[in-house]
């Protein structure tokens, strides 16, 4: 089943902050904020976008400056251009994009839940070796 996509198509200006509950596909001009919870953002390779990003997943086709957090991955793609601090846990940059700034990966939902659980082995003891005779 196809999740539904808004468009900001080419003709288009926004300034201010943008939020969707839906993927969005980004051929216009946008700047300031966009929320889009963990939907997934792609900034297509003739949109400009001058703003802070928050959304489950961001491709950049185009051209981006601002920080980009993603819960899932980042990517930017050959002729996409980006300008600012990223946040995520994966990120791919092709061969002949343009990136400028810092990359900080962060474990994801999946990883952080799974950080703080530790499987029991069969190596381990079921009680402290303090005070037994090992033989």
């Amino acid at each position: 089943m196809d999740r539904p996509v808004s468009r900001v198509g080419p003709s288009l200006y926004l300034k201010g902050e943008l939020s969707s509950n839906e993927d969005l596909y980004l051929d216009g001009i946008v700047e300031g904020r966009v929320q889009l919870n963990d939907q997934k953002l792609t900034i297509a390779t003739t949109a400009k976008a001058a703003a802070d990003i928050f959304a489950g997943e961001v491709v950049v086709c185009g051209a981006l400056k601002g920080n980009v957090h993603a819960k899932k991955r980042i990517e930017i793609k050959k002729e996409g251009s980006v300008t600012g601090d990223l946040t995520t846990p994966q990120i791919l940059i092709e061969d002949g994009a343009y990136f400028k700034g810092t990359i900080k990966i962060e474990l994801s939902v999946d990883q952080e839940a799974n950080k703080n659980v530790s499987p029991k082995t069969e190596s381990e003891p079921d009680a402290p070796l303090t005070g037994r005779k090992i033989a």
